[in-house]
């Protein structure tokens, strides 16, 4: 049996490094290769290809990224494990960039650089740590690490969740109804949530009105949960006090696009957390490790929730 890694040839060359020290029984291929496609056991890939049905003993394929939303699971036959990538360099580089976002709204970063554009020397107003309301929403993996690096600082940690969940130091909400009582009651809001049909579009009109009038948002989850316009409509309101966004729809972001100049916003090319080879390629043969013991891969998704 065999692993295929469909992905860039970079990649590839750290993986198979990995693969050959820890998993040495293992065949590792690139579509480069020749081979038999009977003999492929585990396929990591950014998408289904196209041949999928040639692998007819494939047991469990692997997204190189943390979302699944490009994956549409009705094209996976039925017996075929999907498996979301869950690393330590995705985490890491998500609570850096999420803790870079909450300090710059909590400070009025995008304000100070307006004001610099401006040559303007002015003090604008701050509040304490412990005054001030982050919450998540989404509590996976990436969630929960984000509010465990935000503890620190003394912010008033709060998150949401389609079902219930515990979080030590973390007030908790969940379903629409609780949904409604987190956002008024937050400060600066922070977007973690997979995108499924039920969370496309949700930062629109409606949420925003739902804030605190001057809250902020950081937006990492996926382009189409955002209304562009209802957020530059917030804005300019003066109902979102700043915003800093890393995912957009379209992708690159127009480079006409509005948010570009607006003083309120600042805009990163989805860049929060990119997966990184060498703890991908360990969390990858963990999790081979974990299937051919009979356990769950961390990662695995729930077909019917989409993530």
């Amino acid at each position: 049996m065999a692993f295929l890694f469909n992905s860039d040839a970079e990649r590839a060359k750290v993986f198979a490094n990995a693969f050959a020290h820890a998993l040495p029984h293992q065949r590792f291929l690139t579509p480069a290769e020749a081979f038999d496609p009977a003999d492929v056991r585990y396929l990591l890939t950014w998408t289904v290809p196209d041949d999928i049905e040639r692998y007819a003993n494939l047991e469990v394929l692997f997204s190189i990224g943390a979302g699944v939303d490009q994956i549409e699971p009705a094209s996976l036959p039925p017996n075929i494990k999907l498996v979301r990538m869950v690393e330590d360099g995705i985490v890491r580089m998500m609570q850096e960039y999420v803790t870079l976002a909450v300090l710059a709204l909590h400070r009025d970063l995008p304000g100070y650089l307006s004001q610099q554009a401006g040559g303007v020397w002015g003090v604008r107003p701050v509040r304490q740590a412990p005054d001030c309301q982050v919450s998540v929403l989404g509590l996976g993996v990436l969630a929960t690490a984000v509010l465990d690096r935000l503890e620190p600082f003394g912010f008033i940690r709060q998150g949401w969740s389609r079902s219930a969940r515990d979080i030590a130091g973390v007030n908790c909400f969940n379903g629409p109804e609780q949904l409604t009582q987190l956002l008024a009651q937050t400060d600066i809001l922070v977007c973690l949530l997979p995108l499924t049909s039920e969370t496309r579009g949700i930062l629109n009109v409606e949420l925003f009105s739902r804030l605190p009038r001057g809250a902020g948002l950081v937006h990492v989850g996926r382009g189409p949960q955002l209304d562009h316009d209802a957020l530059i409509g917030a804005l300019d309101s003066g109902q979102l006090a700043g915003a800093v966004i890393d995912v957009t729809d379209p992708e690159p972001l127009p480079a006409d696009h509005e948010l570009w100049r607006h003083p309120k916003v600042i805009v990163t090319p989805h860049i929060a957390s990119v997966t990184q080879p060498q703890t991908a390629a360990r969390a990858v043969i963990d999790n081979i490790g974990r299937h051919e013991a009979g356990l769950a891969p961390l990662g695995l998704v729930d077909r019917d929730r989409g993530y």
